[in-house]
This record gives C-alpha cells, structure tokens and sequence, in this order.
C-alpha cells in the first residue's frame, strides 16, 4: 500500500529554528536561515557495522518505493527528506529519520512536506517558551592531565613514523536541572554561528563549520578544514592572527593531509575535479581555520557513485581520523578510551533524487535521553609539531560554541 508525501509552496517565509507545532522538533539543518527541519518521525531506522552505508542506501530506496510522491515545488531538498546522523565507528549505531512534517527554505522560497494526509498539516504555534536552568559541567571521559599525556603519546608515535597525523578528541558533560530545549539551543547557536550547518538528529545538536559532501545532481562539494588558531576578540590582533595562522608550517601539514584524503578519492569518481592551490582562512566567532573548498563533477561512468558511496569512501577523513587512515584509527581506539558516538561522523539530509548535504559532525553534543544532560566533544589533528598544552588549549576553543550556548539559555 502505497504512502502519501505531499510537497507545496507555503505563503509565509518561516524563521526555521523558531517554527514550533504540536509535535516535537525532531531534525534540524539550517545554515544561515536556510534549511530544512523536520517534526515527528514517521520512522526511523538503526544501521550498524562494516556495511551501514550500504544498508542505510537499501533501507531508504525501499521507503522511497513505498511512498506516493506529490511534489509542487521540486528541486534539491523537496520532497521527501532522509536524515542521517552515522557513527565515527561502524560498530556503533548510526541512525536515520524520516520526518512525519518538514519545512525548507531555501533563496526566499518555503515549503512544507508532509506524510500521510491530502491536507496540508496546521503550524499553528503553541506556547514553548524556553525554561532556563542551572548547568554544572562535569568532567570527561578521561582526565586533562592524561588526555595531555595522550597528545604527547601520539606526538612519540608520529616522530617514530608510526603515523603522520592523528586526531584525537576528548569530551565533557552538562547537567542541568531542567530539561535542555533543543530548538532553544539551536537559535542560540545560529545567533553566534550563522555561517555553520546547525543540525540536530536524534539528539545530537551542533554547529559544525565542516561539510563533508554536498551532491547536486551531477556536482560535489566538499569543504576541508584542519589547521586552528583563537580568536582574542581584538580585530588588529585577530588579524595578525589570521595571517601567521596562513603561514604556519605545522597547521598547513595539517591542512594538507586532511585536502589530500578528500581530493584522492573525489578523483577517483569525477572527470574533474578543483582544488585551490593555497587555503583560506574561514573566520569563526572563537577560532579561525584553514580552510578549503574542494569541488568536481561526477564522470558518466560514476553514475552508480550515488551520495551514500561518497559518504562511505570519505568517512573517515583525516580532517577527524588521520594519516595514514587504518593506522591512526587503530591508535584512536587505544588512545582516546572513550566512544565517540556519532561525533565526527556523517550527518546531514538525502532527498528523493539522492542529492544531499552531508557534514562532519563536530562543535556538537549529544543529548541524554531525558534532555537534562549533554556530553559535548572537542578534537584536535596532532602532527609532529604539535605541543600537548597548545592542542589542550584549542580544544578548550572549540568547545566553547556549546559550552556558551548552553550557558546562555
């Protein structure tokens, strides 16, 4: 029996992140207003293991055969939406939703989607006011003085030839005495970091500045990043900043690793493929990175390279993992002693004609079930010029996006 999705034009341009309804905001991906989020869940699915890409692909095209598509708006995003929120290790659980109502936005234009029923659903707001408590913060998986040793550990490792980059994270908890709000969490995310992709899937909540891959019919992008310097908040020295970080061997070598993991194997798929010569500096509220856009096009031999193959080839890239990839992800597992979870993996959306965006999962925490604790995560790309207070200190910068934004509830 085939399943109705309906898709039409809505009058009115809704401030995504504030839009509420009677059902509970399930899934979010907003950049800079645009976006889509989603309420309720018609269903969702757990994949795990060596093949979940693979299985995440099957699951959804057999959803797709099920559904009975009226579609009014047409173009990337419409229609029927899967979102996809994968573990950094396969033998964790990855998850994916589809929504029972989604709204998009998108160049001025509004939509709504929606499973079940020839009339369009009511949006009509309810009270959802936001309810501040008080957050402690707890320690992490590990201590600071032994993820430090850890640093310097693999610092050993890569001077001994071991490896040539590793990236190790670490994390710490929120309790608060009232549940956490997520779309509260999100609006105060997209105040402060309007240029990240906000995102929010079955509890894990971020804002990451790192998009893995974007599939537009036939064109992929990917945005590197890896090389990381504090903002002091002082525009003459944040400046100078910026350029030293431009110049500096250790996080260019970085920097370099991380391109060159991506860039190998979007060659392998496109006839063509962009890569800039230098990076940029991208500039953030609390840290700036190196940054590069990758870009190319799909070749016509590549056609079968739908998203979900791209996904499984990148993931994980050394911008999260290291290089060379089996070695560091091994040295991970006996370093960090603790789970990742979803952390620096694949989240984003997949429509219908299998375009999507997919980011890395990172400036993120993970909800606990009854929303009144967060663990929110932190890592750093560790090359032989690395120092262990330095790495400390930047992924005390990088978690601040989710330590103040909880704070400021």
């Amino acid at each position: 029996m085939s399943v109705l999705i309906t898709t039409e034009i809505l009058g009115e341009h809704p401030v995504l992140t504030s839009v509420s309804t009677k059902l509970d905001l399930a899934t979010a991906w907003v950049r800079s207003g645009d976006g889509l989020i989603g309420f309720g869940e018609y269903k969702r699915f757990e994949v795990k293991g060596e093949n979940r890409f693979n299985d995440a692909r099957t699951w959804w095209n057999q959803q797709l055969s099920e559904f009975m598509i009226k579609n009014n708006v047409h173009g990337s995003g419409s229609g029927p939406i899967l979102f996809t929120s994968f573990s950094f290790d396969p033998n964790q659980p990855s998850i994916l939703v589809i929504p029972e109502i989604i709204l998009g936005q998108k160049n001025g234009k509004s939509w709504i989607t929606w499973v079940g029923s020839s009339s369009q659903p009511d949006l009509s707001k309810v009270n959802n006011s936001a309810v501040s408590g008080q957050i402690l913060w707890q320690g992490g998986s590990i201590s600071e003085q032994m993820w430090r040793e850890q640093v310097g550990l693999a610092i050993t490792a890569i001077k001994s030839g071991q490896i040539e980059k590793i990236v190790l994270a670490r994390d710490i908890t929120a309790v608060s005495d009232v549940e956490i709000n997520p779309r509260n969490l999100l609006q105060r995310l997209e105040i402060d970091y309007p240029s990240t992709w906000l995102f929010l899937i079955d509890g894990l909540i971020g804002a990451t500045p790192e998009l893995l891959i974007r599939l537009s019919k036939s064109l992929v992008t990917s945005r590197v990043l890896a090389g990381t310097i504090r903002k002091t908040g002082n525009e003459d020295r944040d400046l100078a900043l910026a350029a030293s970080l431009a110049k500096s061997s250790k996080d260019l070598e970085e920097h370099e690793h991380a391109v060159k993991s991506i860039a190998d194997v979007l060659a392998t798929f496109c006839s063509s493929t962009n890569i800039p010569e230098s990076p940029f500096v991208l500039h953030l509220a609390n840290v700036m990175h190196l940054a590069t856009d990758v870009t190319g096009v799909l070749n016509d031999s590549a056609k079968q390279a739908d998203i979900f193959t791209l996904i499984a080839q990148l993931h994980p890239s050394a911008a999260v993992c290291g290089t060379p990839t089996n070695v560091s992800k091994k040295l991970i597992t006996e370093l960090e002693q603790m789970n990742r979870g979803r952390y620096a993996g694949p989240v984003g959306w997949i429509d219908a004609h299998g375009d999507g965006e997919i980011a890395i999962a990172l400036r993120c925490g993970q909800l606990a079930g009854d929303n009144k604790s967060i663990r929110i995560f932190a890592g750093c790309g560790i090359v032989a010029g690395s120092d262990p207070d330095n790495e400390f200190a930047e992924s005390q910068a990088k978690l601040m996006p989710m330590r103040t934004a909880l704070e400021t509830l």
